[in-house]
């Protein structure tokens, strides 16, 4: 084994509380993002699947190289960070799948200029600074004002979302894109 086929992860806390970001230095899913809320919810994923059988786990969000974890508020990070970390290092060293592979339908919809702008806002300025806290955000429509996002991963139930939703992302939008009056946030 060569030292680029060594695959590393380390954890870092994200703003929620109950949810830790696992990072590691492979890609583990490009272009997209899954969101599991509960074990009851996972198709596709035999990576999620096996996450949510350790007794703590409660959310799993997988994107880019990083799978956000939410615990069980009666469990503390000191005792399940190093069990988590071994067992996502392995996964991703062993090659085994993350998610099954699913048909794309691509959508023959025209987009208007002002849904073209607040999503190239999003992609360019919210989107980079949800993921360093180990959550994801995506446009999800655009009706009489007010923009509809979908959060996910750390972000789906964190306290300071709102706050975040409200102060930075709606303040954007609307300073620069006059069209809209409000934005707000479903959980993925």
């Amino acid at each position: 084994m060569t030292i680029d086929e060594i695959v590393t992860v380390y954890s870092e806390a994200t703003p929620n509380p109950e949810s830790m970001k696992f990072v590691s230095n492979r890609m583990i899913l490009a272009n997209d993002s899954v969101d599991f809320r509960s074990k009851d919810k996972v198709k596709d994923s035999p990576f999620a699947t096996a996450l949510f059988e350790f007794p703590y786990v409660k959310g799993v969000f997988i994107m880019n190289n990083f799978v956000s974890i939410t615990k069980a508020s009666d469990y503390e990070w000191f005792d399940v960070i190093p069990t988590l970390k071994k067992f996502v290092q392995e996964y991703l060293q062993e090659g085994k799948t993350i998610v099954l592979e699913k048909k794309v339908e691509l959508s023959t919809e025209e987009e208007s200029e002002v849904v073209s702008k607040i999503k190239k806002l999003l992609d360019d300025h919210v989107k980079p600074a949800v993921e360093m806290d180990g959550g994801a955000i995506s446009f999800q429509s655009f009706e009489e004002g007010v923009v509809n996002v979908v959060m996910k991963g750390s972000c789906s139930g964190c306290p300071s979302s709102t706050m975040t939703l409200k102060a930075g992302i709606e303040n954007l939008l609307k300073r620069m894109v006059p069209e809209v009056v409000a934005v707000e946030a479903t959980a993925g």
